[in-house]
């Protein structure tokens, strides 16, 4: 795509275009799937990787991702990698949707409410756009990233038969406020991630603009190193998320049948660092920076092949009509 969003000769049509781009984002979702269940389980781990007499038993205390790994093959299977993967691609196809139409949304009404001369910087512009849709993506979907948390928590024991029985108990035993729980701090996250991510960005941009590494420009190594501070930062706030999200009547039946009870994101950042330690708050982050390379690759690498496949087919019944 180009700079002004149309397309280039040979790029294909939007319609294409936005069906490879739903198709590469599909597929990557499958294959980062393991490890998006190891990271989960890893925050959900309610001992401190310090302590040598964390229990090990069923749920042991993980020391990394191959541990992790090695005991969901060992007792769940190969498909216990893969829980929690059809809320997750929901979740992304309309997350993205929702996302779209709300950045584009708030960026033309940003540059339409206010005359010319009191127009917003373009940075501003796009850290309020960026903030907006997130948040707006993130309460739409929000009760599809819980159900995706729950499964992906569920060890031999199933709390859930299907996705359709986890929406009639959740809503049964927890009515509608039960499919948000933890919103706030997944809400609570955007703002900092967006100021900080743009932060970085610009000031690494100067230093680095200039340099041609073997990844990408300067700007593209800019990007990835705020993309990480800014993950990082923020990411205590996603560890407690979590937490919030196998709240309820079903708290004990998951894969750590002894998760504490938080009441709230403050009191459980305060309860993780006094039972857990400053690392406890940083559970999974490894990993989960880790998953954005091969997520990346997979994606774009998906999305090519997907265009030029819709392409030809298109090129063959344009032929076939002749």
């Amino acid at each position: 795509m180009s700079p002004k969003g149309g397309h280039l000769k040979d790029e294909g049509s939007k319609l294409q275009v936005v069906t490879a781009g739903a198709i590469a984002g599909l597929v990557s979702r499958f294959v980062v799937a393991p490890l998006d269940v190891v990271k989960i389980r890893l925050q959900l781990q309610p001992y401190s990787l310090s302590d040598p007499l964390a229990p090990l038993r069923e749920a042991p205390a993980y020391r990394g991702t191959v541990h992790t790994i090695k005991h969901i093959l060992k007792h769940e299977g190969l498909t216990g990698l893969w829980k929690g993967n059809v809320p997750a691609e929901l979740m992304y196809v309309c997350y993205s949707a929702v996302q779209f139409t709300a950045y584009r949304s708030t960026t033309v009404f940003l540059q339409t409410a206010l005359p010319d001369n009191r127009r917003l910087p373009d940075s501003a512009e796009t850290f309020i756009a960026g903030a907006v849709s997130g948040a707006a993506a993130t309460g739409a979907t929000y009760p599809l990233d819980l159900l995706r948390t729950r499964f992906a928590a569920q060890g031999r024991q199933r709390v859930y038969s299907s996705l359709r029985g986890a929406l009639w108990d959740i809503r049964r035993d927890e009515g509608l406020r039960g499919f948000f729980r933890g919103l706030a701090p997944a809400l609570g996250q955007i703002v900092p991630f967006m100021g900080i991510f743009f932060a970085s960005y610009e000031g690494l941009r100067l230093r680095l603009g200039h340099l041609h590494l073997p990844w990408g420009s300067g700007d593209a190594t800019a990007g990835i190193a705020a993309s990480v501070l800014a993950k990082t930062a923020v990411f205590p706030l996603d560890l407690v998320r979590k937490r919030i999200q196998v709240q309820g009547p079903t708290r004990s039946r998951y894969v750590y049948s002894d998760i504490p009870v938080y009441t709230s994101a403050v009191r459980a950042l305060r309860a993780i660092y006094v039972t857990e330690g400053f690392r406890g708050l940083y559970k999974g982050l490894p990993i989960s920076l880790i998953k954005a390379a091969p997520a990346s690759a997979v994606t774009l690498w998906t999305y090519e092949r997907s265009l030029k496949l819709l392409m030809s087919l298109d090129k063959d019944e344009g032929e076939a009509s002749i």
